[in-house]
């Protein structure tokens, strides 16, 4: 596989801006994962939005409701870092493509109960936890394969593309979702989940293999306690999940949405507030095409995370509805900007054979943050005010940046160019891409 130099520069002001389509091209494998990324989304906004809703219908309950998250975590946790560790010793195609037949068929249970006469409350708890395991056994192969499909010099530009259809599916998914489970119904909202899942599946099977690196270690708490070892060694590498779950646990007020729109006499608003942020994500990434050529990705993350924090600072402190608004929007791109800046950074620098098990660490500071950040803004909501909690969320979150930046300067100092771990990754992606295509001529 070939691309263009990653240093040179683009042609006009639209081609920065643009985004970089150069994995598309180059990579036949790339087109199918994310192909198949675009439906199955479409079919999961569909059961995000259908389950709470089937509770509501059968409990009239929000504790019931809530019930979906907690189920959800634990599970989520523990196969996420196994999910990792299989990653690593066995081809990741195949894992992915498993994991899919298993959401598959429990997108089918979820059908079944629908169908009944009275659907049945406690197998949607139980569907839930297991989707949250198989999902979190898929997540670190699936996040993993792309290394090793896209050329090194292209990760940035394919993760920018990836993230373009996550964050149109944030924006129009759930708004979609809900008018198709209000006219035809949950039953039809499975029914299309466990077809895009079919679609999906068809996709994947065509991706070539995706084996483990020579002398992978076997799945075990030792395997996975060596991954974190890996993480603990890289300052650098570490800070970037900190930097992560400091933003969410201090600025990730999505939990009292509700009672801010409130305060500000704008309840009509609350959807909009739900879609501002992915829609200020969906803006960047679709404009994103100038992140190929950024070198200096702990830079790019520290300020992404500080315009974060920044921009929910101010979204507390203003009292219109609409700026309240465009600061959600504008904290939005900056938390893609910051998104990847990390992935890129993980991707580059982390050799194959730790590749699943540090996904399955990301996938632990990306989930475990938000959830702590929803109790944290609750909480402070009822001490010091809805607004405050916005405010002092946001400033919390640019001091605790700021404090790690300074613990951890390598961090401002990496540049992909010149990075010890990056030349390493560099060199065995070549080797890892040249004994692909010689096995597939």
């Amino acid at each position: 596989m070939t691309s263009e130099p990653p240093d040179a520069p683009p042609t006009s002001f639209w081609q920065r801006l643009r985004p970089d389509l150069t994995p598309w091209r180059s990579s036949r494998d790339f087109r199918l994962l994310w192909s198949a990324g675009c439906v199955s989304s479409f079919g999961s906004f569909l059961t995000y939005v259908a389950v709470p809703l089937q509770i509501k219908h059968l409990t009239n309950s929000p504790i019931a409701v809530g019930l979906i998250g907690a189920v959800e975590l634990v599970p989520l946790i523990v196969f996420g870092l196994w999910g990792g560790a299989l990653a690593d010793a066995l081809d990741r195609r195949k894992l992915v493509l498993c994991s899919e037949v298993g959401l598959l068929l429990l997108s089918g249970l979820l059908l079944l109960n629908a169908l009944l006469p009275t659907p049945v409350l406690w197998p949607i708890y139980v569907v839930a936890a297991l989707v949250a395991a198989a999902d979190g056994l898929q997540r670190p192969a699936l996040d993993s394969m792309t290394p090793r499909i896209v050329p090194h010099d292209q990760l940035t530009a394919a993760f920018t593309l990836l993230s373009l259809y996550r964050n149109a599916a944030s924006v129009a998914g759930p708004a979609l979702a809900g008018v198709i489970v209000a006219v035809a119904g949950v039953k039809t909202a499975y029914a299309l989940d466990v077809i895009t899942f079919a679609v999906s599946l068809v996709l994947l099977y065509k991706i070539r293999a995706v084996p483990p690196s020579t002398g992978a270690e076997k799945p075990s708490l030792g395997a996975i306690a060596n991954g974190i070892k890996y993480a603990w060694s890289r300052k650098d590498l570490l800070s970037t999940y900190v930097i992560d779950t400091v933003a969410m646990l201090f600025a990730f007020p999505v939990a009292i949405y509700a009672f801010w729109a409130s305060d500000l006499k704008a309840d009509w608003a609350l959807g909009l507030m739900y879609g501002a942020t992915a829609a200020g994500a969906l803006v960047v990434s679709a404009t994103g095409g100038w992140t190929s050529h950024v070198h200096r990705h702990g830079r790019m993350l520290v300020f992404a995370a500080l315009g974060w924090g920044v921009s929910i600072a101010l979204a507390g402190l203003v009292g219109n509805i609409w700026l309240v608004l465009l600061c959600l929007a504008l904290a939005g791109g900056a938390d893609q900007i910051s998104g990847v800046a990390r992935s890129t950074i993980w991707n580059q620098s982390i050799p194959d054979e730790f590749r699943g098990r540090l996904a399955g660490v990301e996938l632990l500071s990306y989930s475990v943050g938000p959830q702590l950040g929803q109790a944290r803004a609750g909480g402070m909501a009822t001490a010091i005010g809805v607004r405050g909690s916005v405010w002092a969320g946001g400033l919390a979150c640019v001091v605790g940046v700021l404090a790690l930046t300074a613990a951890v300067p390598r961090l401002l100092r990496y540049d992909d160019r010149t990075d010890e771990h990056v030349a390493a990754v560099r060199a065995q992606h070549a080797a890892q891409a040249a004994e692909r295509d010689a096995l597939a001529a």
